[in-house]
């Protein structure tokens, strides 16, 4: 069982003990990606919809950093700050994900770190 720890640029750089994913087993799992900018490090903006794409983005540079894309995901998690924000995330959520969506969970959090509104990690399959 060979465990590599992917880590990118086109991605923000984790902010403590963690790797921004895992391969292993033909699994790619991601770490929680929130919306900063992995240019500037920091937050795009305080809109749903803006937070959502940089997310999505940070995860697609994850995943491709281990030789993936958003194709092969087949479960993510969803942390919204607020639930009301549900439909907006969704529209942009489904703009990824048009077809065979992976698996999901969302909920609502009470807090994120640096108090962003949306936080996604996703798991992937190797194929």
């Amino acid at each position: 069982m060979k465990r590599v720890n992917i880590a990118t640029n086109k991605a923000p750089k984790a902010i403590g003990p963690y790797s921004q994913g895992i391969k292993i087993n033909g699994l790619v799992i991601t770490s929680g990606q929130i919306p900063i900018d992995p240019d500037s490090g920091k937050v795009v903006s305080n809109d749903i919809v803006a937070q959502t794409r940089q997310v999505i983005e940070n995860l697609k540079a994850v995943l491709e950093a281990g030789g993936l894309d958003l194709n092969q995901v087949v479960k993510t998690t969803v942390y919204l700050k607020d639930i009301a924000d549900f439909e907006s995330f969704n529209e942009v959520y489904g703009e990824y994900f048009k077809q065979n969506p992976p698996a999901r969970s969302t909920v609502e959090v009470a807090r994120l770190p640096k108090d962003v509104k949306i936080e996604i990690d996703a798991i992937a399959i190797c194929s």
